[in-house]
Parts: C-alpha cells; sequence; structure tokens
C-alpha cells in the first residue's frame, strides 16, 4: 500500500466501506469521511446516513455529507430506466462508479487538497510501466469487483487505495467483530440501491406513469406469434418464467425488439453466441495496436471468464470471439476483458451473434 498521506474514503454505512477507513486509520492515514446521499426510500436513506455517522464517531474521524440525488437521477437512474424501455438490461453499478462514486471523490480531494480517495471494493490496484496504473481481480474471488470498475481512468485510479484488495470477506468481516465496528453484522446491501426489494418493473412503470400493460407479441425468429407480452421492459434475454407459452420444451427470451414491441424466444441452444461486439470502450491502460490478443472476458458480473480473442474495431469498438459460444449474452450489460487477473477495460454490449 501507498505510503500512509490524507486521504477520503466513501462511507455508504456497509461494512466494507467502513473497514476500509478503518484499516487506513489504523496504517496511520488522516482519514476523511465522505458520504453521499442518493436516491431512495426515506427509511434507507436515513438507515444508511446514521450508520456512517456512527462508524465516523466510533473512528473518531470527520465525515462530509454530499447530496448528489439529482445528478444521480440523472446519469443513473433516467438511463436505466431508459434502456429498459429499448429493450436493453443496464447495470447501473457500472455507470455509477465512475460517473458519480470516483467522478466527485476525485472532484473532493482536489477541492479540499487531500492527496488519495479510498473505497471497500474488493480490487487490487498495480503500478504499470510509464507511470500507468492497473487494476487487477480481488484476492476474494467471491467478491472480486474488478468488473463495476472497469470505466476508470487514469486520472482516478493515480490516486486512489483499495485497502480491502487482498482480503477475503469472511476476513472482513471477522476483522470488523474485532474491531468492534458498529456495521460488522450489516446484511450484504441490494443489487440495486435505488429500488426497494428487487421488482425493477413496478420501478419503471412508475417513473414513466405506466398504468396500463404495453402488450405486443412474442414470436420465434421465424415470425410464429406463440403468445403475448406485458411491455418489452419486463422481460430479459435467457428469461424463461413468465412467459405464458404452452410448450413440451421451455422457451427462452433470445432477442428484443422494442423499435417493433417484440419479444423473441427461442430453444436454450439458440442463445449462445460466439461473437459479441461492444461500443465506447475504456481502455484501463494503453490500448494495444492493431490485430487480435488472446485474453478472457465477462458479459456480466457472475459470468465465469471465458477465453477467445480481443479485437479493436476503432478506438473505442471492439469484437471478442469465444472459443466456445457463451449463453444469454444480454445488450445493454458490459463486456469486461481480463488477461489472467489483470482488468484491460470494458465496454456496452451492442449485438451478439448468436447461433441460429
Amino acid at each position: 500500500m501507498t505510503e500512509p498521506s490524507d486521504v477520503a474514503v466513501a462511507l455508504s454505512g456497509g461494512v466494507d466501506s467502513s473497514m476500509a477507513a478503518a484499516l487506513l486509520k489504523a496504517a496511520g492515514w488522516e482519514v476523511h469521511g465522505v458520504h453521499f446521499m442518493l436516491p431512495s426510500t426515506p427509511s434507507m436513506r436515513e438507515g444508511r446516513l446514521e450508520g456512517v455517522k456512527r462508524i465516523a464517531e466510533h473512528l473518531e474521524i470527520p465525515v462530509e455529507i454530499i447530496d448528489l440525488t439529482q445528478i444521480f437521477e440523472d446519469l443513473v437512474v433516467e438511463p436505466f430506466v431508459d434502456a429498459y424501455l429499448r429493450g436493453l438490461t443496464p447495470n447501473p453499478c457500472v455507470r455509477c462508479n465512475p460517473l458519480i462514486k470516483f467522478e466527485h471523490l476525485h472532484r473532493y480531494i482536489l477541492e479540499k487538497k487531500i492527496q488519495y480517495l479510498a473505497s471497500g471494493h474488493y480490487v487490487r490496484l498495480v503500478k504499470g510501466k510509464q507511470d500507468m496504473v492497473g487494476l487487477r481481480r480481488g484476492r476474494d474471488s467471491r467478491k472480486d469487483q474488478s468488473y463495476f470498475l472497469h470505466r476508470l481512468t487514469q486520472p482516478s485510479l493515480s490516486r486512489v487505495v483499495f485497502p480491502l484488495g487482498e482480503m477475503t470477506k469472511d476476513e472482513v468481516r471477522n476483522l470488523a467483530r474485532e474491531m468492534g465496528l458498529p456495521c460488522h453484522s450489516n446484511p450484504e446491501s441490494q443489487e440495486i440501491c435505488f429500488i426497494s426489494g428487487t421488482d425493477y418493473r413496478s420501478f419503471v412503470e412508475k417513473r414513466r406513469g405506466i398504468t396500463g400493460k404495453e402488450k405486443g407479441v412474442i414470436i420465434t425468429d421465424d415470425g410464429e406469434t406463440l403468445g403475448e407480452h406485458q411491455g418489452v421492459y419486463r422481460y430479459t434475454i435467457g428469461q424463461r418464467h413468465g412467459l405464458g407459452i404452452a410448450s413440451s420444451r421451455p422457451y427462452y427470451v433470445k432477442e428484443i425488439r422494442s423499435e417493433l414491441n417484440q419479444v423473441v424466444v427461442g430453444r436454450r441452444e439458440a442463445l449462445f453466441a460466439g461473437m459479441v461486439d461492444a461500443v465506447h470502450f475504456n481502455w484501463v491502460g494503453k490500448p494495444p495496436l492493431e490485430g487480435r490478443f488472446r485474453m478472457q472476458a465477462q458479459v456480466r458480473y457472475r459470468h465465469k471468464a471465458a477465453p477467445g480473442q480481443l479485437e479493436a474495431l476503432s478506438s473505442d469498438e471492439v469484437r471478442f470471439i469465444f472459443d466456445r459460444p457463451q449463453w444469454a449474452v444480454t445488450p445493454g450489460q458490459a463486456l469486461v476483458c481480463y488477461d489472467g487477473d489483470r482488468l484491460i477495460g470494458g465496454g456496452w454490449i451492442i449485438r451478439n451473434h448468436s447461433r441460429s
């Protein structure tokens, strides 16, 4: 880890960010807590704020509360809703990290003349050639969060610290208990922080004032009508349940054609894709020269990275050719590429080349 200095730590009220702050303080850093207030229910918002205040008091560090509600609405929530209505499956955490969390932490340390910023992500930082900074997977493979950080840029990475990169989640929980951190037994945070529960469909409907079902047809690739859908935003690639199709073999959502108000289904074998195209690709380090490069890629967070070849089609568009076709590759999710445990970069999936 970098020699102790002053550091601003993003505090959510959870055990990971709290442990990051605790470890840095114990190592001699001058720690400044920063809590970003984001859209959520009043009870969730108040609970997080009270949790952060308890942590700051326990660690005897200052904490500043910054309201980013409207910025988060504009840059994360609205694109999230729009994506579903366009037939995509968004990943708001991938957007939040570079546009909200690290962007505003970086602004904060520049304004306050603080040297470093830190978070409780499970990822490791490495120094590369020509002062370039790279990222590697966290030691805990179950909690590695490098997938969510592939859009970070060198200005942020050059001043960031990840205290939990060499730790496992179990080690963090045990140490938090030993240190008496007030949050040591807090449950894992939910996947979408601005939605209470997991019903994104109702959230989308409420945000857009949708009161009735926006019905359309469910069809096969051949154009055969098999049923009726209840609005394209209610379906995701690979979905099996809730289609209302009577068949001896299950159908799965293969494609969502929002412009035609159609949901396309196929048998399971039809959802394998050998190639994936992604745009707005962010190279964590220096972009490679022209050609194809052997590496591994993930098409969603819980997907096991699969080997293949990465080809740069332009400065920010790539194609990944898998050695073996991968299942349910989903437009709107991120394609994130690795060389072993080293993060190369990632972009937004716009199309897959599926078996017919």
